[in-house]
């Protein structure tokens, strides 16, 4: 059987640190939110032109007077716009991130 030593009232377990490395709600932090909504919604929006630039309606005449009317897709217009959307989506929830650490309330320590 191994002996160990047992915590005192002025140990315990796990010891509290003395100071955080590093606090995360920081106010500054909601400047950094908006800036991404900004850079989300650019994003979104060259999403949109990128999509329509890559989708293209071509109309031919035949012989006969019928006119044929076809879709020409262009892929990396497509995927450009993909891309951004994705780009977009992963900036909004960054946003929300950083929105609720800038909010966010201080932990009270108890006394007991």
């Amino acid at each position: 059987m191994i002996d160990l030593p047992q915590p005192t009232g002025a140990q315990l377990w796990p010891p509290e640190e003395a100071k955080p490395s590093s606090r995360l709600n920081q106010p500054w932090r909601a400047f950094v939110a908006l800036g991404e909504v900004l850079v989300a919604a650019v994003a979104l929006w060259l999403a949109f032109l990128l999509w329509h630039a890559g989708v293209i309606t071509v109309v031919t005449t035949a012989g006969d007077g019928a006119q044929l009317a076809s879709q020409r897709y262009f892929g990396g217009h497509l995927a450009g716009a993909l891309g951004l959307g994705a780009l977009a989506a992963v900036l909004v929830v960054d946003a929300i991130r950083q929105l609720l650490l800038a909010v966010r309330a201080r932990r009270r320590k108890h006394k007991d």
